[in-house]
């Protein structure tokens, strides 16, 4: 028996990996969190399936499904949206199997963000414009961030910065992150990434608060800063440049 993490991806119900639609496909009991895993993914479960919505359940009644499951050696489909490396809550699930003694694997998916950046038609490193991408959150209903991780500290490196959870402190979010970036810096707001009611807002610092007020996004949105979303003039990647060397393959034996 094995419970198996598995990234559900951003809301589209064909951007999760074949591997997670097959284990989904061969786990008679599915967990998944209702107001974000698209439900088209359940019709991947076997017939007769026990499916479990958590939206509703705290952390001990979600692992109390997992250890009957592994009580009746029945695999576990633990469907989280996006990719479960960030922002998941998998970590404490993870630490109670392991004291438990219950077996488990993680199979990733496309996070929010890159999903996000597909809409946008955007690269989010771009040469000479910005080559390093902060994913971080705010603090508002949720544990505190840790020393050194606030939004003011983190923008110094004027790094394009991806917030998730974020969306309705947009003011907070401006507010702090104006003095390094300035007001006239590029900004997008993608609400529901890859669903059929997606909502992208493009900007700049100064007006991106009001853009989000005015169309109504409260929630599952991904919030990008950064120069890359506009860049139009920059140097070419090296990696295909013609002046880079490149090793010739072998020849054949003859």
């Amino acid at each position: 028996m094995t419970v198996h993490f598995i990234g559900a991806g951003p809301g589209a119900a064909d951007l999760i990996t074949v591997r997670g639609r097959d284990l989904i496909a061969a786990s008679p009991v599915c967990l998944y969190a209702g107001s974000l895993v698209p439900k088209e993914l359940l019709g991947h479960a076997p017939e007769g399936a026990r499916l479990v919505d958590t939206a509703a359940l705290n952390l001990d009644e979600i692992v109390a499904e997992m250890l009957a499951a592994h009580a009746q050696g029945l695999d576990v489909a633990r469907l989280h949206s996006g990719d479960p490396s960030i922002y998941s809550a998998m970590a404490e699930q993870m630490r109670r199997l392991d004291a438990a003694g219950v077996p488990y694997d993680v199979t990733p998916g496309v996070p929010a963000f890159a999903a996000a950046a597909a809409s946008l038609g955007r690269e989010l490193t771009v040469p000479g414009v910005g080559q390093t991408v902060v994913l971080t959150r705010v603090s508002a209903r949720a544990t505190p961030m840790p020393p050194g991780e606030d939004l003011r500290t983190l923008g110094r490196s004027r790094s394009t910065m991806v917030l998730h959870l974020a969306v309705q402190r947009i003011d907070a979010v401006v507010e702090e992150l104006t003095p390094d970036y300035g007001a006239d810096c590029p900004v997008a707001v993608v609400a529901r990434a890859s669903r059929d009611d997606e909502v992208i807002l493009r900007g700049t610092l100064a007006g991106i608060a009001a853009q989000v007020k005015d169309a109504g996004v409260r929630r599952t949105a991904v919030i990008i800063v950064g120069g890359v979303l506009t860049a139009s003039e920059f140097t070419d990647s090296h990696l295909y440049s013609a002046a880079r060397a490149r090793d010739l393959p072998s020849e054949e034996p003859s």
